[in-house]
């Protein structure tokens, strides 16, 4: 049960950060609801592999290491209650 839960969680941050990611390439204005939102849930995560990111790259990759870190965390803690 608490499995399914977590997983389940990681899903949804992991569509929400792609949806976010995507959504960026063509909604330019950051007061649009579904923005918000995803702003909303997705700057916890976003925000703090930002901060220890380079500056000035071309593309940001935070959102690949996110899922990627999600996916890890997720996994740990998926065996960690089995």
């Amino acid at each position: 049960m608490i499995a399914e839960l977590i997983q389940a969680t990681i899903f949804v941050l992991t569509i929400a950060i792609i949806a976010r990611a995507l959504l960026s390439w063509f909604v330019r204005d950051p007061r649009n609801p579904v923005m918000q939102f995803l702003i909303t849930i997705t700057d916890p995560i976003l925000a703090p592999i930002r901060s220890v990111m380079p500056r000035g790259m071309m593309i940001d990759f935070s959102p690949m290491i996110a899922i990627i870190l999600l996916y890890v965390i997720g996994e740990f803690l998926v065996r960690a209650t089995s």
